[in-house]
């Protein structure tokens, strides 16, 4: 399995640590432990203290950012694909608390994974909070609160840790990225089919049937608040 850097002596500066991270916003950054200093355990502790999700990246903690709209889509798409890995007996989808250890010092946790079974030989979930397990498929929804630079990490980041798939779903445009490599990608609008490749050969979804329970004025706020100058 391909190694991650190694992780940093000691703390790093807050405008490194979102240079690093792909300049997102401060408030996801957690400042205890000092950014450079956390470990897999302060991923474990939060989540068990706070009940919140946070990746860990480069000795940072960085939390996950995700509001009801994408939540939604991710377990509506979650109920597709985990139907047919079932009904074909491919290997098991995860949700938003699928915490992986992607490569050593690197936590990712995607909005939605597929693990086939040539990773788990056993046929069976693993038993570890964070198991050292890298999907066949991530895909993340993407929220206002995400960067072009923090997406480009982490395409990165999966295909060399040995992701084979990634799905980028964006709510407000209503359309889909496939990436097979970080820089080979199919946009999908709401009018097409998305499928498995030759991932999951035979998975068909027409998009329209997952965005099918999303607001028609969604579009319509967000470009009106972009264009207020508002957040």
């Amino acid at each position: 399995m391909p190694r991650a850097k190694s992780l940093p002596s000691k703390s790093v500066s807050l405008a490194d640590a979102l240079e690093r991270l792909g300049n997102i916003s401060p408030q996801r950054i957690r400042m205890n432990p000092a950014p450079g200093t956390a470990t897999e355990r302060d991923v474990l502790a939060i989540h068990q203290r706070e009940d919140r999700l946070v990746e860990l990246v480069d000795g940072i903690l960085v939390e996950k950012v995700m509001g009801f709209e994408e939540g939604h889509l991710a377990v509506r798409l979650g109920r597709f694909l985990n139907a047919f890995a079932e009904d074909n007996d491919l290997g098991i989808v995860s949700g938003a608390d699928g915490t992986m250890r992607l490569m050593p010092g690197l936590v990712r946790i995607p909005d939605l994974s597929f693990v086939g079974w040539d990773r788990l030989p056993r046929h069976e979930c693993p038993t570890e909070p964070i198991p050292d397990l890298v999907p066949h498929l991530a895909v993340e929804v993407l929220s206002e609160g995400n960067t072009p630079a923090e997406m480009r990490r982490k395409l990165k980041e999966y295909f060399l840790a040995g992701v084979v798939l990634v799905w980028f779903v964006y709510p407000e445009t209503r359309r889909v990225e496939v990436y097979t490599a970080p820089d080979q990608f199919t946009r999908l609008q709401e009018t097409d089919t998305l499928d498995g490749g030759s991932l999951l050969p035979g998975f068909q979804l027409q998009l329209k049937q997952l965005f099918v329970r999303l607001s028609k004025q969604s579009r319509v706020r967000r470009r009106g608040k972009r264009g207020n100058g508002k957040a």
